[in-house]
């Protein structure tokens, strides 16, 4: 297979048109174990994932959604098939290179915010800048701050944080370095309903305002609803590709499903307001 280096990408020009992907996988298949306990978590994916809109990633437990971001974000090696993100096949990187990739051209946000507690919000927030030498655009920091309703707090580690002020720091850390596409696992997991929507409304607001990509992996239909796009699996395969769907149209492609009590349990639990024309404005 042909290596790539990061340096290689090629920005949108006029001799090379910016084709509006930002990252796909062909023929993606991602298999576990073997023989008799073999489980084929990707069954020949292909998606596309456009530039500066946000995809929701649904489906029921072990449908292959977390695979598929894995894999898509170089965090897990396929069985076969290419990975793409910026015209780089991430599939057939080396760790070196896949380092270079995730510091250049990848955000990612976890459900379980990956902050260092001996680091303060601010440090934590150019940790990855500071790692990769890269210069610190005080500007766009204070731009992000702000967004994320931070400034009072750049001084806090993450102890004396809570939970949704911790994700809106993993948040800012993510955009800071103004990645290709973020990755965001269940980022909404282990918050209570008023800093769900602050997240959510912080991470569709970048898509809106700065042209940002994201590919979020949730069980929540309300969360869901924020996307632009929402992709359902089922058994590996992906089995909805649904525009702009409304909190309710998500919910009816779960009905009848095994896991629907679950998600309408996780929805009524996490309660975040449907996504209506109001609140988007």
């Amino acid at each position: 297979m042909t290596r790539h280096s990061i340096h290689d990408v090629q920005h949108p020009t006029a001799e090379n048109p910016d084709d509006g992907i930002v990252a796909s996988a062909i023929d993606l298949t991602k298999v576990y174990g073997s023989k008799d306990n073999e489980v084929m978590a990707l069954d020949h994916v292909n998606v596309e994932f456009k530039r500066g809109e946000m995809t929701a990633i649904m489906g029921p437990s072990g449908s292959g959604k977390s695979t598929l971001m894995h894999c898509m974000a170089g965090l897990d090696a396929p069985s076969s098939g290419k990975v793409m993100v910026e015209g780089l096949e991430v599939s057939s990187m080396n760790q070196k290179q896949l380092t270079d990739l995730r510091r250049e051209q990848i955000g990612f946000i976890f459900q379980s915010f990956n902050l260092v507690p001996t680091l303060s919000a601010e440090e934590n927030i150019l940790l990855p800048l500071q790692i990769a030498k890269r210069p610190i655009d005080r500007d766009w920091f204070n731009q992000v701050v702000k967004v994320v309703g931070l400034e009072k707090r750049l001084t806090h580690r993450p102890s004396q944080l809570s939970g949704g002020q911790q994700q809106r720091v993993a948040c800012a850390r993510a955009i800071m370095a103004r990645p290709s596409v973020i990755f965001a696992d269940e980022p909404t997991g282990n918050l209570d309903s008023r800093s769900s929507r602050e997240v959510l409304g912080f991470l569709r607001d970048s898509v809106r305002d700065y042209g940002q990509s994201i590919v979020m992996v949730t069980h929540d239909p309300r969360a869901a609803s924020f996307a632009d796009r929402v992709l359902v699996l089922a058994d590996g395969n992906i089995t909805r590709d649904m525009q702009h769907p409304t909190y309710n149209e998500i919910l009816e492609v779960f009905a009848g499903d095994g896991d629907i009590d679950d998600v309408s349990k996780y929805a009524a639990s996490t309660a975040v307001p449907t996504v209506t024309e109001d609140s988007q404005a």
